[in-house]
């Protein structure tokens, strides 16, 4: 494979989801379970577009709410998901009574005692999803399968408060979850061997990329998502503008950049005015009621068909928090911000997998080419370091590092990969 060559790229996408699907101790002709009906938790967004999968692969399912106001507004949001789909011809309208008839509401856990699966789409908050699970180990049926969609939380943490951890497992689903074809299958300290093996051959089942993670903050993806979103955060108050950020990371082949991303998943997603200190942009733009798209003003401004233009408002913030925290403002070039915004990325991947978090590098480029828009012809963050060479960028980090302190210490695997001149794929 040429270094920076597109078409390279590609094949090398083609051949890691299908490698993605082999695990090392899990043989081909382990036994799995068979998932004849499964339950979902939680009737939001998220719940809804969960079970939607399910239905339509032929599954039957129940969707549990606390409140019938809830239960009803994520039946009939996912039927008019359907009708949608169908108006578009996508699928026809005895598809969308085929798939509705699968579907059955509950207000109560006890209607999921026959369920094989349950999938949880609760607040992500432990102690919300400890008492979950406290509740289901009591009502399903032994051999059933407990699974959590928590997109950071200790899923050991979750398992222990069971009966039953060997059969408590991560699945994290990506939203939209009915159309984003990413899974995380994180796989618990007790979890047993068979229950992986059925939730990796249900993901294809049911049209998922999936890819099996280990137990850590945020997992894969998050975790890396994470290092870039700290970065970003910080560039602004050195002198970039969200703008500027969001425009390197778009000319480098994201869909968009984290401040962009920030405005269409609502900046209010687990703020609270009654504990905001106002001490970061982001808290500060809530105050004003700017909560992204939605509400027609976050990081940008918008107008009435959601295009987005730089808001002034935002850039009196930045300029201000700036000025308060005594951070002096410079110009910084395009290959800074791309350079600090990926590399702490690249970085945080090679300890992922020096914790074994991942098995393979190639895993890494998985989760991102299929959750977070990484660009195929650049293929996956860590293909994208041997590119590079991990030489040089471990020589940007100790540059950063010197700069900006401990955030951009290397990885002990990447300085291993660098002085050897080995390449990430090769591990």
């Amino acid at each position: 494979m040429a270094a920076g060559d597109p078409s390279a790229a590609r094949l090398y996408v083609d051949f890691v989801v299908r490698q993605a699907a082999r695990i090392a101790d899990i043989p081909d002709d382990t036994p799995t379970l068979l998932i004849r009906k499964v339950g979902v938790i939680g009737a939001g967004t998220m719940g809804g577009g969960i079970a939607m999968n399910f239905l339509n692969a032929g599954i039957p399912v129940i969707m549990v709410e606390a409140q019938a106001q809830a239960l009803e507004r994520g039946l009939a949001t996912i039927r008019c998901n359907y009708d949608r789909t169908a108006s578009k011809g996508r699928i026809t309208a005895q598809d969308v009574e085929q798939r509705m008839s699968l579907l059955t509401g509950g207000l109560d856990l006890e209607a999921l005692a026959d369920c094989d699966l349950v999938v949880e789409a609760v607040f992500e908050d432990m102690a919300v999803k400890k008492d979950v699970f406290g509740r289901l180990d009591r009502i399903a049926k032994p051999g059933a399968i407990l699974a959590t969609n928590t997109s950071y939380l200790d899923v050991n943490q979750i398992a222990a408060v069971t009966g039953r951890p060997e059969h408590v497992i991560g699945l994290h689903f990506f939203s939209p979850a009915n159309v984003m074809r990413l899974l995380e299958v994180v796989r618990g300290a007790k979890t047993d061997k068979a229950v992986v093996a059925t939730a990796m051959r249900l993901a294809k089942t049911i049209g998922k990329i999936a890819v099996l993670v280990g137990v850590c903050y945020g997992f894969v993806g998050n975790r890396m998502l994470a290092a870039r979103q700290r970065e970003a955060g910080k560039l602004i108050l050195e002198g970039a503008m969200p703008w500027d950020v969001d425009r390197v990371l778009a000319d480098f082949g994201m869909p968009m950049g984290p401040f962009a991303m920030g405005d269409l998943a609502g900046l209010d997603l687990g703020w609270k005015r009654e504990t905001s200190t106002g001490t970061t942009v982001r808290e500060l733009l809530c105050e004003q009621g700017r909560f992204g798209q939605k509400t027609g003003a976050g990081f940008y401004d918008y107008d009435a068909e959601r295009r987005a233009t730089p808001s002034p408002v935002t850039e009196r913030i930045v300029l201000a928090v700036s000025a308060r925290d005594g951070i002096p403002r410079r110009a910084i070039a395009d290959q800074e911000i791309l350079e600090r915004c990926l590399y702490p990325m690249i970085n945080e991947g090679a300890k992922i997998l020096e914790e074994g978090i991942a098995a393979r590098a190639s895993d890494i480029d998985v989760v991102w080419l299929n959750g977070y828009g990484w660009p195929a012809d650049r293929g996956g963050p860590m293909y994208y370091a041997d590119t590079i060479g991990a030489k040089a960028v471990l020589e940007r980090l100790r540059a950063f590092q010197a700069a900006h302190g401990d955030d951009f210490k290397p990885a002990s695997l990447l300085e291993i990969v660098a002085a050897t001149s080995a390449r990430f794929r090769d591990l």
